[in-house]
């Protein structure tokens, strides 16, 4: 009689065992089906240019409501036919949202961003994740920080890497300033919109490293508009010339992804009139300030200081409003009148 029992508690035990796992089974389904049907928390975004428009998207895409605002009508409507909603100012994105993302042209747009009459510090809540993609100068995102540190909230710098394709398919890279608790914060928005997000160290940092690329980024395409531009006058095929140089010592980006001559590829500015892209007009506002850098902390920039002055004189011709690709344009004979 005593091993009759014990069998029939083992089973019992046993059947016990499976109905417990299956209800355990059923409890995390729930729970997960509950977190993922969970609605996401509404970000705020502010300038919405040929970069920012892009990845204001890639957040809608990714499943959250955003709030925003641009001075440029048509910029917002083409985000509201997506499901954004539109406010009439930064200040009221920051009264509806705690977490926002700014993309604008120059600092003196971000100061008024966020210290104008109706700016996002205006009205921005305590604790407010505040996330600038803007390129300024570095003592100006120190100073927007210090600002909304008063305000109880956090502002990080992180001016990105990549151009309009790389925009629009999430791929750009972040360079972020500031504390690292509030970086990981960012980096779960950051990643919707780019393939890289480095922290770079204290609030500035971001800015810092960002000039330093765009140096040369505008070094390395005057020259490869030069030698492009020489080849083709040699009696090369331009696209024969470009192959050669992406599998040599010269290629670099410039060459490979963003080659300035017409038709040597497909789907960037140089290819389409040299139009959206970067403009010639902010290249030569990152090469300014990177110069304003090397002035303050004594860095010789020969190389530096002359794409500056070469894309100032782009400027200055009428070439402002170009992708800064037209280097390739500007070296062309009938250019030089």
């Amino acid at each position: 009689m005593s091993s009759v029992p014990g069998i029939s508690m083992v089973n019992m035990s046993k059947k016990m065992f499976h109905r417990l796992l299956q209800i355990n089974g059923v409890i995390k389904h729930r729970q997960f089906s509950a977190s993922s049907n969970m609605k996401k928390e509404t970000v705020g975004f502010v300038g919405l240019g040929n970069m920012g428009n892009h990845m204001a998207r890639n957040l809608i895409k990714n499943g959250y409501p955003i709030v925003v605002f641009d001075v440029n009508t048509e910029s917002t409507n083409s985000l509201k036919s997506d499901g954004a909603s539109v406010a009439s100012s930064p200040a009221e994105v920051a009264s509806a949202v705690t977490k926002i993302v700014t993309m604008l042209p120059e600092s003196s747009h971000v100061q008024e961003v966020y210290n104008g009459s109706k700016g996002i510090l205006s009205t921005v809540q305590k604790d407010s994740l505040l996330i600038d993609s803007s390129t300024i100068d570095p003592s100006v995102s120190q100073h927007m920080a210090s600002e909304a540190q008063k305000k109880g909230s956090v502002y990080l710098d992180a001016p990105v890497s990549g151009g309009v394709n790389a925009a629009r398919d999430a791929l750009l890279t972040f360079m972020v300033g500031g504390p690292e608790t509030q970086f990981n914060q960012a980096k779960e928005l950051l990643s919707l919109m780019g393939k890289n997000v480095v922290h770079c160290g204290a609030v500035g940092t971001g800015q810092a490293a960002k000039i330093c690329n765009n140096m040369l980024l505008g070094i390395s395409m005057i020259g490869t508009a030069e030698t492009m531009n020489l080849g083709i006058k040699l009696g090369l095929d331009p696209k024969m010339l470009a192959k050669i140089l992406n599998m040599s010592s010269g290629r670099c980006w410039s060459s490979e992804v963003y080659n300035p001559v017409p038709g040597v590829l497909e789907g960037v500015p140089s290819s389409n009139d040299y139009k959206g892209g970067f403009g010639t007009a902010l290249m030569t506002k990152d090469l300014g300030l990177a110069q304003s850098a090397a002035t303050t902390t004594k860095a010789p920039t020969p190389l530096g200081s002359v794409a500056h002055q070469l894309y100032r004189t782009m400027v200055n011709h009428g070439l402002g409003g170009k992708d800064f690709s037209a280097a390739y344009l500007f070296l062309q004979d009938k250019n030089q009148n």
